[in-house]
């Protein structure tokens, strides 16, 4: 038997939770449902008696795209949504041909969160039907519908071994850049083809700023807890480590997810994080930290029009504001996050099931598209998956064969990165099972 849907994705921390909860609902209108990463080892059994019917990707911006999202993994597949996860860009991006589509990916299904960005590839020529808006599936979890999904500020504080008595200050950071070397700047622009040394400067110096009014103001507000959500690559801070041995309330916490942490918070600031936007959803304000501008070209459109928060005296200011006004206007946050009585998971999965019923509305194989199978990706992630499987990082091999252990290094990396338990599955799908029955009880 055929599945109906296979679903890709890239980030465990981005998309899974979004996923399980599109799943389950497919799953609940009586659909086939598998969630797969795009580094897992590809399966025979996709290629043949499990081929899907639709294949939904994380992203899809060209021919090479299809051919590596969708050849290498199912073979021809005519009914291609990519629910498109990097929504949120720089006014640079937004004009770059790279976001707006290339090739025969202009033929796949491309959702959009909101309005502005379904105008925005409409002038790029993405025919109308393959640019519905959906809304976004992650906002969801902040709807009413879903009360109780999330644990309370008393839950999360006894759990983190905070006081929850005192005031919950949020901080969500974007400091990607900000522990990196000069060298490691060098590599990743090189790698990109882009020059990041000044976008690396802005977080370096902005960052340090920010540590200096939490560091004064912590010291004066002991009736404060301060959690630093980190971005992802600022595992390796000193100036972190250095605050929070300083400052016994002052926390870098990145377990759990930001929407838990904006849902229990008192006050919440932030710098660039496009998390402005669950902000909103959650039906709460908060400051955007500005020690110095972003250069336009990183900055997310989103932010375009804010009100920020410049200097120490403004901030110790915004500390003590009760009840402050959404620094964003309304109408830019729904512009880019379409606001609708009915969930996003919801008119997602409609729209899946439109495409599952009806003939292809474009075909992405088309010529001149020619799609090629790359065996040596597909030998390599059989390889990778076992060392993985027994723990064998490749990095042993580095004095043996340096170049092997650099290459299957980096995918190593990014199995691991990606990996999810069926245990942790598991876990998820029964903390958002309910609240999908419950909507079609109501």
């Amino acid at each position: 038997m055929s599945l109906d849907f296979l679903i890709l994705y890239e980030h465990v921390v981005r998309e899974y939770e979004s996923l399980l909860l599109l799943k389950l609902e497919l799953e609940r209108r009586g659909y086939s449902v598998a969630i797969h990463q795009l580094l897992d080892r590809k399966k025979l059994k996709y290629f043949t008696w499990k081929k899907p019917k639709v294949l939904v990707s994380s992203c899809m911006y060209d021919d090479e795209a299809i051919n590596s999202h969708v050849y290498n993994n199912v073979g021809v597949c005519r009914k291609v949504v990519n629910l498109h996860w990097e929504q949120m860009l720089s006014d640079t991006q937004e004009a770059a041909p790279w976001f707006n589509f290339n090739g025969n990916a202009k033929k796949c299904v491309q959702t959009c969160w909101g309005e502005l960005t379904r105008q925005r590839l409409l002038a790029h020529d993405v025919p109308s039907q393959n640019c519905p808006v959906t809304g976004a599936v992650m906002m969801d979890f902040l709807r009413p519908e879903f009360e109780g999904y999330f644990k309370n500020k008393e839950q999360l504080c006894k759990e983190f071994g905070l006081d929850p008595d005192k005031k919950l200050m949020l901080y969500i950071s974007s400091f990607g850049y900000g522990s990196m070397s000069e060298q490691e700047v060098q590599e990743l622009s090189k790698m990109a083809g882009e020059d990041f040394t000044q976008f690396a400067r802005t977080n370096r110096e902005s960052m340090a700023e920010t540590l200096r009014w939490f560091d004064l103001y912590l010291a004066d507000h002991p009736e404060v807890e301060l959690v630093y959500r980190r971005h992802p690559s600022e595992w390796n801070s000193p100036a972190l480590d250095a605050l929070q041995k300083k400052r016994p309330n002052f926390h870098v916490i990145f377990a759990d997810s930001v929407k838990q942490w904006i849902v229990a918070a008192d006050q919440i600031f932030i710098w660039m994080s496009t998390a402005i936007a669950e902000v909103y959803f959650a039906g709460k304000s908060c400051h955007i930290l500005r020690p110095q501008p972003i250069e336009h070209e990183y900055d997310p459109v989103i932010y375009k029009g804010g009100r920020y928060v410049e200097t120490y005296e403004e901030f110790c200011q915004a500390a003590g504001q009760e009840d402050a006004p959404f620094p964003i206007d309304k109408a830019m946050i729904e512009g880019y996050f379409d606001k609708s009585e009915t969930p996003s998971y919801i008119r997602m999965a409609n729209l899946l099931e439109d495409v599952y019923k009806n003939p292809p509305r474009d075909d992405p194989f088309a010529p001149p598209f020619k799609p090629h199978f790359n065996l040596l990706k597909f030998c390599a992630l059989v390889g990778i998956h076992m060392m993985y499987a027994v723990h064998l990082n490749p990095k042993v091999f580095r004095r043996i064969c340096p170049p092997f252990a650099d290459f299957a290094g980096r995918i190593y990396g990014y199995v691991d990165k990606a990996h999810i338990s069926r245990q942790e599955v598991a876990r998820m799908e029964a903390k958002i099972r309910p609240f999908v029955e419950g909507s079609h009880k109501m």
